[in-house]
């Protein structure tokens, strides 16, 4: 089995808390594709936030499959154990990204160069998942209100 990138979204909610600097997806040649996105936070620092993270498969739209999760940043940072769904979808990325300590953040966020390698390793070899056209929806909330959120489409064949 392989995962590949298929698209990238993102639908900024507040542009006066955030603004996104880029978010895009990049085929360096057929095997090799990653994702980039800067999130410029423009009221530092951020001392409490929380994601929803929801895995969707498409069957006549995107319908929900699996994982439907909401956890606190803040919390989840200072001890990844107490959720390992979350645990397992953020070490996806982790490697690629500036979101590695806990609360305050008072800098951009920054996910850079996401291999579809790390990727199709996580969801082929360590949790299998079954093949599809799959829609991960990434909803980050600060301060209880929802700010923005980041859709990566992909396919897992």
């Amino acid at each position: 089995m392989k995962f590949e990138f298929t698209n990238l979204k993102y639908e900024n909610f507040d542009k006066e808390f955030c603004e996104f600097e880029y978010c895009y997806l990049k085929s360096i040649n057929r095997t090799y594709k990653y994702l980039s996105l800067r999130v410029n936070l423009l009221q530092l620092p951020v001392t409490k936030f929380s994601v929803r993270f929801q895995m969707l498969k498409r069957f006549n739209g995107y319908k929900p499959f699996l994982y439907d999760t909401t956890v606190d940043g803040c919390k989840f940072l200072a001890n990844q154990k107490i959720n390992p769904v979350a645990g397992f979808f953020f070490g996806l990325f982790s490697k690629y990204s500036n979101i590695n300590h806990t609360c305050p953040y008072e800098h951009d966020v920054i996910v850079d160069k996401v291999a579809v390698n790390t990727m199709n390793n996580g969801l082929t070899n360590v949790l299998p998942f079954p093949e599809g056209d799959y829609l991960y929806n990434i909803t980050w909330i600060a301060y209880g209100k929802p700010r923005a959120v980041v859709k990566v489409f992909g396919t897992l064949s």
